[in-house]
């Protein structure tokens, strides 16, 4: 298996955008994720996690579903949003990470993938 450290980035989302999503054969570590407000004014943020991963054996037989890391935070003029600070969160194959934003923010995703 072979670990690559990544970064994944996105300019400007002023709606809902998917920004990364895992490659098959993939599994992904999100080491951290920082949102930043580019406007003039005060902009929300809501960033989720989308997974299709199906049901599993024994304990935990549920379906993953789409879940809200954070929903409709704020962000002031000139202001950045770091999530998961000290956290990480594991993707699968076919995982998705969306920004939706209420004005201009730009993304910055450090990932893990593991091949």
């Amino acid at each position: 298996m072979a670990n690559t450290f990544k970064v994944v980035t996105k300019a400007g989302v002023t709606s809902s955008d998917v920004i990364y999503t895992v490659a098959s054969s993939t599994t992904t570590v999100v080491l951290g994720i920082m949102v930043g407000n580019t406007t003039t004014g005060q902009i929300t943020a809501s960033v989720t996690l989308s997974s299709d991963t199906s049901n599993r054996a024994g304990a935990n037989d549920e379906a993953n579903q789409a879940v809200g890391l954070v929903t409709n935070a704020l962000i002031p003029v000139g202001g950045t949003l770091e999530l998961l600070a000290g956290n990480i969160v594991v993707m699968e194959t076919t995982d998705t990470l969306s920004l939706a934003a209420s004005g201009a923010a730009d993304i910055a995703v450090s990932i893990m993938e593991i091949t």
